[in-house]
């Protein structure tokens, strides 16, 4: 058993590392890093689905291991084709264009290797679907039924977060605003929380807390939501959009910082004058 994960492991990293080349010689071709993204999701599902099929044994895959391709494959779908239709709709991705503006001469270099780090920390979200889509028995339990819920929710509300910035950026009136409508009222990343609320799905279904069936390897499952909060919120999410926001709506989107919730929902605090909506 412990041999079959190993191979998992050293699969999905090899799988990863070329996939995010691929995205390197796109970036360089196209000028274009949003690009990059779309790829990076693209390929998380289909590295993601290949292991929660993969066989054991030569047996049919499960019950379970069915369940959590579909689960991968709704979420990369979704995200992915939203991503690509806006990476189709921009020139560059302005937290890569500033990343690229840092390194000057050495940027392709630097890209490449950055996206081979992407590719390394994306190694824990996929075996979190392998170790998930493996835990032992064939019938389905009610925690699978509970983190497809947890992961059709997260679809769902990044889905609903996604929509409304887009609605409210393409009206001509919020030029310049800072969207706070919606769930943009209550954390000013609803689609980041939600793509991390979604992770939780395969510890959810991993996890052998109140199963007969021990399954050590479940716990590898927590690294999925941990590494993804951290990247969000600390690494390649928050920080640079948030710097972004800064130099395009300064004072207003300030203002909204101060009253709005970072990452979780919660509701919007109100200024001294008990305004509670940034504009």
């Amino acid at each position: 058993m412990t041999v079959l994960y190993l191979q998992a492991l050293a699969a999905i990293a090899i799988s990863l590392a070329v996939l995010m080349a691929g995205a390197w010689v796109m970036q360089q071709r196209t000028g274009n890093s949003g690009w990059v993204d779309t790829i990076w999701t693209f390929s998380l599902g289909l590295v993601g689905v290949a292991s929660a099929l993969w066989p054991v044994g030569g047996a049919e895959p499960s019950a379970r291991q069915w369940l959590v391709a579909a689960l991968v494959a709704i979420w990369s779908l979704r995200l992915g084709v939203h991503i690509a239709i806006r990476s189709a709709a921009i020139t560059d991705d302005p937290r890569y264009a500033a990343y690229a503006r840092e390194w000057g001469a050495d940027a392709p270099r630097r890209m490449f290797i950055f996206l081979q780090n992407q590719a390394l920390g994306s190694i824990p979200l996929v075996f979190a679907i392998f170790v998930a889509a493996r835990f032992p028995g064939d019938g389905l339990r009610l925690a699978d039924v509970l983190g497809a819920m947890i992961l059709l929710v997260g679809i769902a509300g990044e889905a609903i977060a996604d929509a409304q910035l887009k609605a409210f950026r393409t009206n001509p009136a919020n030029k310049g605003r800072v969207c706070d409508v919606g769930l943009w009222r209550w954390s000013r990343h609803p689609n980041y929380f939600f793509e991390w609320f979604g992770w939780l799905a395969y510890p959810v279904i991993a996890l052998s807390i109140g199963d007969a069936v021990a399954y050590p390897w479940g716990w590898a499952a927590l690294l999925a939501p941990a590494f993804m909060y951290w990247i969000l919120v600390y690494v390649t999410g928050i920080p640079p959009l948030e710097e972004q926001m800064l130099r395009s709506r300064g004072d207003r989107y300030r203002d909204y910082q101060s009253r709005t919730s970072p990452f979780f929902p919660l509701p919007p605090r109100a200024d001294p004058e008990g305004r509670v909506s940034a504009k």
